[in-house]
């Protein structure tokens, strides 16, 4: 998501900071090229004409022209304005005592609104918290049905609200778009009185999405707001309809007053307008974004991390975070220790493979990376090939994994075979695995300064063969040789 508009901002400030001094023509020159940008990734025309007036006017009020670094200071403004656009945000649900909370989802119909249902559920589940979803969405055909998949998924519970409920479009059809209402109304009422009877902490309405907005198709989500009055009430926009999704928006918001907007599929090649956009136009922050087809791709917003993103500066808290989600602290002073004393063995390899990938993929990972997300824009990540390392590491017996030493020719060939790889692919699998054994062994009983001396390739790195034995004087091998060659021409003398 929005890696065009990443891009052309990158070179705008590019050029500016390749200039000696910058005049104010420069500056305007510069925001020009980034109104265009910002119209092209289909942000509000309101938005655009508000973001680059008040980056212009703190331009010409902070000195950006006379101080040291023009272009740096101009930066901080564009990032100051880009989290006031989109922010503050508040993420955080507010739960009721006693429960249920009640979350109210809405949306058009393709928007991922069902999906963002069991996404948020999986969020809430790893909480501590009792989630039942209530299928309310009774006119698409399977609705109730994927609801059902969804919850298995996160081991949530799904309800209609129980007694003689009729699916309209599904299983019976109604005469009457009215009497599909009635029974939409029915179907959450029932499912709060299941849901308090059952002490679930947080009960979820999917309801029906709409083709478009009008007043008759807004009338069932009034009805079921009226009854229940749910504590919250979430839109869930897709990322990708750009102005669009903050028409609907706005119209949703006069029919029910939200209190926040889930943005989905924005994994997917989007311009990134309605990020940037539903903010100010609304005034409901974005409340958490999807970021993937998985049941935990739901991840809390951060004005500060996506415009961290939208400028090229990468985003290591939310990196550090999914880490963290994934690893715990005595996990990783355990493998640390391992490390350390050369014992880190394939199974343990494996692990924190497997752990890398419930991060998500490995474009996206590097992209969080301060000025790597730019340089990966255009090559092609196999992340297929974590999938052939892992096949691999499963094709060795017990005593291979613990010991890579046994590993002969006669071996790695019977391994190729049973992960339907080369033979090639297991000696670099192995060669790697040693490499990085035996780094981090000898970084471990490195002083301080030999460690920053290793890292910057200096005398004593790690860097080459022979690096640290004892005659050596810090020299590789090929200079050792060289040195040999030198004494004896000199002997010969």
């Amino acid at each position: 998501m929005l890696d065009a508009l990443s891009d052309k901002f990158n070179d705008v400030f590019r050029k500016l900071s390749g200039r000696g001094r910058i005049t104010e023509d420069n500056v305007a020159e510069a925001l020009r090229e980034v109104k265009t940008a910002l119209l092209d990734a289909d942000v509000h025309h309101n938005v655009v004409k508000h973001f680059i007036d008040h980056v212009m006017d703190k331009a010409r009020g902070t000195d950006v022209l006379k101080s040291l670094k023009p272009s740096e200071q101009l930066i901080k403004i564009v990032y100051d304005e880009l989290v006031t656009l989109m922010g503050p945000v508040d993420s955080h649900i507010m739960y009721v005592q006693p429960g249920p909370t009640i979350l109210m989802m809405c949306g058009l119909q393709g928007s991922g609104k069902t999906t963002t249902c069991g996404k948020l559920a999986a969020y809430l589940k790893k909480r501590g918290k009792n989630v039942m979803l209530s299928a309310c969405d009774l006119q698409r055909p399977a609705a109730v049905k994927q609801l059902q998949t969804l919850a298995e998924q996160v081991e949530a519970e799904v309800t209609t609200g129980g007694g003689s409920v009729h699916f309209y479009g599904e299983e019976e059809k109604c005469a009457e778009y009215g009497k599909a209402i009635g029974v939409a109304v029915q179907v959450a009422r029932r499912s709060f009185e299941a849901a308090k009877k059952t002490g679930c902490d947080v009960l979820i309405l999917d309801t029906a999405g709409r083709l478009h907005v009008n007043d008759e198709l807004m009338g069932e989500l009034r009805q079921v707001n009226q009854s229940l009055n749910p504590h919250q009430i979430y839109l869930v926009i897709d990322a990708m309809t750009g102005q669009d999704a903050v028409n609907s928006a706005k119209a949703f918001n006069e029919q029910l007053e939200l209190d926040g907007v889930i943005l989905s599929k924005t994994d997917s090649d989007t311009r990134g307008g309605a990020a940037l956009s539903v903010k100010h136009v609304t005034g409901k922050p974005i409340k958490f974004v999807g970021v993937g087809e998985k049941i935990d791709a739901l991840e809390e917003f951060h004005a500060e991390r996506m415009a961290s993103r939208i400028l090229g500066m990468g985003d290591v808290v939310s990196l550090v975070e999914k880490a963290q989600a994934e690893i715990s602290q005595e996990e990783a002073e355990k493998l640390q220790e391992k490390m350390a004393a050369g014992k880190m063995t394939m199974d343990d390899f494996l692990k924190q493979l497997r752990t890398i990938r419930r991060m998500g993929s490995m474009k996206s990972l590097l992209g969080m990376l301060p000025g790597i997300g730019s340089q990966l824009k255009n090559i092609d990540i196999d992340d297929g090939q974590l999938n052939r390392t892992e096949a691999i590491i499963q094709s060795m017996t017990p005593k291979e994994r613990k010991n890579v030493d046994l590993l002969n020719n006669s071996r790695r060939k019977r391994i190729s075979q049973g992960s339907g790889t080369q033979l090639n692919d297991v000696s670099q699998l192995v060669k790697g695995f040693e490499l990085v054994s035996n780094m981090t062994k000898q970084m471990s009983s490195m002083s301080g300064l030999q460690k920053l001396r290793a890292m910057k390739g200096g005398p004593g790195s790690m860097g080459a063969p022979g690096s640290f034995s004892g005659g050596g004087g810090g020299m590789t091998s090929a200079q050792r040789m060289k040195k040999k060659k030198q004494d004896r021409k000199k002997k010969s003398r």
